[in-house]
């Protein structure tokens, strides 16, 4: 390609015309600096020095001086909200949207940032209609990820479904807590006075197939159990025992550590089927291979009831010794106490089984005593604790009270995961 001389010209051209854009931009950004006002800079000074509470005097000073600031009010609702100053962080943002020459989409940016002031607040009923406002905007998935924690939060598991239902037509993303909300309403139609069988029957078929559309990896053994063992009880509801004991046979083979939830009416099941016999020997293999307290308590229960105190303390010994827990005993001690003479005699020692000297340990003991001091010290033990916050409860929850998480809480007590 032959070189032509005017070329040389571009080089010479083209530099000229990046230092006159240079110095345009310059001049221009000069021009800009010197009317912004003084707090300005006294703010941006504060907040590079972690002062942010002279920070945000200096920004509202600005704000004060120059109403148009749009930026610098979103910066201070911002700030007002970090700082658990939700008031004033609710004025700010009230104070964009009572502007009305606000862009479209700067009020829908101040409608978001209110809601999540009310949300920050407990507002739960205001920052539902603030989120619920932005729905059909570019805040819509941010909103909708919302308002199921607030149906959540707010245990209105009707419109928590509604709401993942929703989300899911906006991006497909697992929602792997869906299951549960199915779970809840099933139970909350079980538990009520008169209870509604159809509704409980239509809320698990849903949550099976939640559970299915997840899949083995996605999903959770313990969803996956607790609607079993919700079939087993609606089978119970039904009548229809022999479907029970199914379910809850198969709730226990899916997560063997869930047994102690559903051991009492597993065993109640059988006999009622009058197959005592059979239930007891399934649940006594089952705490041989996965142990736990509320299997050990049904076991030796019902070891009483069918095979005499002495069978009963046998096993209790022999499991409390692999097992060592002060609350087996303190259970074991009140469910002994029950019994209408509340002494053990020493029996014929011919007629007890090899390896059964519990019987000649409490002979003659003062349970009664035995009990109340066990059970003293037994109470601070008797708790489930959430992996999530710690929160504790003497009772088992699916959903954690403090801290809202799903199935943070293993089936067992504190001093069974010690």
């Amino acid at each position: 390609m032959d070189f032509e001389p005017w070329w040389l010209i571009i080089f010479p051209v083209l530099f000229a015309l990046g230092w006159l854009a240079a110095r345009f931009d310059f001049r221009q950004l000069l021009s800009e600096s010197k009317n912004l006002p003084n707090s300005y800079f006294k703010g941006l000074n504060f907040l590079l020095n972690e002062q942010p509470d002279r920070a945000i005097d200096a920004f509202v000073e600005v704000a004060k001086l120059d109403p148009e600031t749009t930026e610098l009010h979103f910066a201070l609702g911002s700030l007002f909200r970090r700082r658990g100053e939700i008031e004033r962080a609710i004025r700010v943002h009230q104070s964009l949207l009572a502007r009305s020459d606000l862009p479209q989409n700067d009020k829908d940016a101040a409608q978001y940032e209110l809601a999540q002031d009310f949300f920050k607040a407990g507002l739960l009923d205001r920052a539902e209609e603030a989120f619920k406002a932005v729905l059909d905007t570019r805040f819509s998935l941010d909103a909708a990820r919302a308002l199921i924690r607030i149906y959540e939060s707010e245990h209105d598991w009707p419109k928590a479904i509604a709401a993942v239902h929703y989300l899911r037509t906006l991006v497909d993303e697992p929602v792997p807590q869906l299951v549960h909300y199915q779970c809840e309403e099933a139970e909350s139609a079980l538990k009520r006075r008169e209870p509604n069988l159809e509704k409980a029957e239509q809320a698990l078929a849903a949550a099976e197939q939640a559970s299915d559309d997840l899949g083995e990896e996605r999903g959770s053994l313990a969803s996956r159990a607790r609607i079993r063992m919700l079939q087993g009880y609606l089978a119970q509801a039904k009548g229809d025992l022999k479907a029970q004991q199914h379910y809850l046979l198969e709730a226990m083979s899916i997560a063997p550590e869930y047994a102690g939830l559903v051991a009492a009416r597993f065993m109640q099941c059988c006999t009622q089927l009058g197959l005592a016999a059979e239930g007891l020997s399934r649940l006594k293999a089952h705490y041989e291979l996965h142990p736990s307290l509320d299997v050990f308590i049904v076991v030796f229960k019902e070891l009483r009831e069918q095979q005499g105190h002495i069978r009963a303390w046998a096993f209790s010994r022999s499991a409390l010794r692999e097992n060592p827990l002060l609350l087996g005993l303190d259970r074991m001690l009140e469910a002994e106490l029950k019994h209408a003479d509340h002494t053990l005699r020493v029996p014929d020692y011919e007629s007890i089984p090899p390896g059964a000297a519990a019987a000649e340990i409490v002979a003659g003991a003062d349970l009664s005593l035995l009990y109340k001091v066990v059970h003293k010290h037994a109470q601070r033990l008797d708790r489930y604790s959430c992996d999530i916050c710690g929160f504790e409860a003497q009772h088992y929850y699916w959903q954690c009270p403090g801290c809202n998480s799903w199935e943070s809480y293993a089936p067992k007590r504190l001093e069974e995961m010690r």
